[in-house]
């Protein structure tokens, strides 16, 4: 099975990432039921993982090269030995960027516009929930900040918040609001959920209001999250419960569909938090009826 050069070329990308059938056409040049063929034979012999979308097909490496040294000497090998390595490397880096930059725009055009326009799971009802279980003072990061509107509520009571935000227009926005109201404990970064531009173990508590379904790799963003907070630190998770409300990509840029109360334990239990709760504190009574979720875990 692995013998074949094209089916190592798309093992090697589904090492790095997980992808579409799309996503593969546009990184490796092949046609696409060449590349359905192979998933196929690759999936029947346990080497790929495929998850479902909506109408998307994702597909991953099902064992990590890490736990398997066969795997492991044979991607290593295959970087030397396949042409096209280099080429599939820089194709899925322009694939990636090219996410990012759309995930990016979305938020840039939103920016000023948050609170006059509907966003799934920003409801009143959850923050309460979220705010009785703040204990000030605290040194927190709003990570997926947006505007600013979570951490200028909580910077009147912690000791210092920094925001974190990837789009531009939205640290602006954010920043000058701070700056307009006097708010001088508020330090808002540009910056990467998965790449957080702060100090291990700098923060005491790490907040994902409506934000970790934003995250190509939520499970990065979870252990970034950890790295940062001190030993006894907090993160808290308020998220949408797993829907089927396809529309949620195109309407507010969604990457995940939620995510099941299963699945935010494993996430935040294999980040390396401990003493998991999640409850569901809110149901929307307009269809599609979104539902949020509300995770704490300990460092």
């Amino acid at each position: 099975m692995l013998g074949d050069a094209s089916r190592l070329r798309i093992l090697r990308l589904l090492e790095r990432e997980e992808l579409s059938v799309a996503d593969l056409q546009d990184v490796l040049g092949m046609g696409q039921s060449r590349i359905s063929m192979q998933l196929s034979q690759l999936k029947s012999a346990g080497l790929v993982e495929v998850r479902k979308s909506g109408q998307k097909s994702f597909y991953r490496l099902a064992d990590s090269p890490q736990d398997n040294p066969f795997l492991r000497d044979i991607f290593e090998q295959s970087r030397l030995e396949i042409p096209e390595a280099g080429h599939d490397d820089a194709g899925l880096e322009l694939l990636l960027s090219r996410r990012r930059d759309a995930l990016r725009q979305h938020f840039d055009d939103l920016a000023g516009k948050f609170g006059r326009d509907y966003v799934p799971g920003r409801s009143w009802k959850a923050l309460g929930e979220l705010f009785l279980r703040l204990l000030p003072p605290l040194e927190i990061a709003d990570l997926g900040a947006g505007e600013a509107t979570l951490s200028l509520l909580l910077a009147r009571r912690a000791k210092r918040v920094i925001a974190v935000d990837n789009a531009e227009k939205m640290v602006e926005y954010g920043g000058n609001l701070a700056r307009k109201h006097g708010v001088e404990n508020l330090d808002y970064r540009l910056g990467d959920m998965e790449r957080l531009p702060l100090e291990d173990q700098s923060v005491d508590l790490a907040l994902f209001h409506q934000t970790l379904h934003h995250a190509p790799h939520p499970a990065r963003a979870l252990r970034e999250a950890h790295r940062i907070l001190r030993p006894g630190g907090r993160v808290i998770v308020m998220d949408l419960l797993r829907h089927d409300f396809e529309g949620a990509r195109e309407l507010y840029a969604d990457l995940w569909p939620g995510f099941s109360q299963v699945e935010l334990l494993q996430l935040l239990e294999n980040a390396g938090f401990e003493s998991v709760e999640i409850a569901l504190v809110d149901r929307e009574n307009q269809a599609p009826f979104f539902q949020t979720l509300m995770a704490f875990g300990h460092k």
